[in-house]
């Protein structure tokens, strides 16, 4: 068969087109960068596509061509395109599948995607599936428990990152909210059977692990399996986790925010047997998972680099900001040196003191805004340390090593340009 999945370049979706490429299918990647999934996988047909904005059904007819069913694995925790990630858009391509003669449908929802979790999330997923349940298709919607991995993104980053803490491992409550892991390989392969046996139309189906494990057993599970020495928890309340994801929800890109802890706290526990019993094999345990893929050097960089990552966006964004507002109030004096140096006369001084402080400043909000900006920060870096050296070489050997710390900024630059991305 033919098959279009959406969100083909996702953690889950890209263990689904592996799984349908071994059982013989044709999956078409619907993804926002082509190319990008091209060097994943060479030779896979892929379209280009932004459920934020591909909402009408016309958007999706010529994607439509020639495709047998329609996987949609696409999905957002946070962001304001929630809406048409989830509802608007799969709207309009549950319409031109209609069109086109494309009954097939496999939607990928969320085990805590119900009405007593009271989250933009859940309420999406919820009418999400609703009106795929309303419609003409072949439906068939799959609610799996936290999906774990060798890769990890999301949730089970998040799980990874409180694993690899330092010195004690921080907890939310008591620790006692159930999972019943399910490894990605094992749910892409009960999405390939769902695909091929039509025994699964028009059923709601929730793929689990054969264990559920809480909260707490989970993390120690993770540390273990990481190659960490045994840590205490840390039991942080509820009240306060809700202030600090509150926070999350301010500033953005952070590592927590309202909906991932609603989501945590919500109960991810499923059947695993009666799973099993309804797809024909039975998925492999958490400590199955863990044996078959121990960890790497990398999965411990990861672990440990979780909440450093955007502890090092907001020091580099707080530096160029402090420098900039430092530079429009004191930097005159430096510049009007610098430039005499240089043998420039002072009608240079004012417009270079702008234009130095508005760089900084704009770097500063590109940084917040979750930009790339690896290069021209380095770019801006480089040409600081270079006018100087020539204007004041002394400083070099200033104690307090003005110039000097430009070097370790820059590792810092390259550092996070290359883990600002989750993916």
């Amino acid at each position: 068969m033919r098959i279009l999945v959406l969100g083909a370049g996702g953690f889950i979706g890209r263990h689904i087109v592996s799984e349908l490429l071994a059982g013989g299918h044709m999956p078409v990647g619907a993804v926002r960068r082509p190319d990008n999934f091209a060097s994943v996988f060479p030779g896979v047909e892929a379209v280009a596509c932004d459920l934020a904005r591909d909402v009408s059904a016309a958007d999706w007819l010529k994607r439509l061509k020639d495709i047998d069913a329609v996987v949609n694995a696409a999905g957002v925790l946070t962001g304001a395109d929630m809406e048409a990630v989830h509802v608007t858009a799969p709207r309009a391509l549950y319409e031109a599948c209609a069109t086109r003669g494309v009954k097939r449908v496999v939607l990928i929802s969320a085990i805590s995607a119900r009405p007593d979790v009271d989250t933009d999330y859940a309420r999406a997923k919820l009418a999400g599936e609703q009106l795929l349940r309303d419609g003409s298709l072949d439906w068939t919607i799959l609610r799996p428990s936290l999906i774990v991995a060798k890769g990890s993104y999301g949730g089970t980053s998040l799980l990874r990152g409180l694993a690899g803490f330092p010195l004690f491992m921080p907890l939310a409550g008591d620790g006692d909210f159930p999972f019943s892991p399910l490894h990605a390989q094992d749910l892409a392969r009960a999405v390939r059977i769902v695909c091929e046996e039509g025994r699964f139309i028009h059923q709601v189906l929730e793929p689990a692990g054969p264990e559920i494990i809480p909260l707490r057993d989970l993390l120690a599970r993770y540390r273990s399996w990481l190659g960490f020495k045994p840590a205490s928890f840390f039991s942080i309340p509820l009240a306060v986790m809700r202030l600090l994801a509150r926070l999350g929800d301010r500033i953005g890109g952070g590592p927590i925010s309202s909906n991932t802890l609603a989501q945590l706290i919500a109960g991810n526990a499923g059947d695993g047997r009666r799973f099993a019993n309804q797809i024909g094999f039975a998925p492999r345990s958490l400590a199955a998972a863990m044996m078959a893929e121990p960890a790497e050097a990398q999965d411990r960089w990861h672990a440990r680099l979780f909440f450093l990552a955007p502890v090092l966006k907001f020091a580099l964004a707080a530096m160029w900001l402090v420098s900039g507002l430092v530079g429009l109030f004191s930097g005159f004096p430096l510049v009007q040196e610098a430039l005499a140096a240089l043998g420039l006369g002072q009608s240079f001084v004012l417009p270079v003191v702008l234009l130095t402080c508005l760089i900084d400043l704009a770097i500063a909000v590109l940084i917040l805004s979750g930009r790339e900006t690896t290069a021209l920060q380095v770019a801006v870096i480089v040409f600081y340390t270079l006018a100087l050296t020539v204007a004041r070489p002394a400083l070099w050997l200033d104690p307090l090593g003005p110039l000097l710390k430009n070097l370790p900024i820059l590792g810092a630059v390259l550092c996070y340009g290359a883990i600002r991305t989750p993916r």
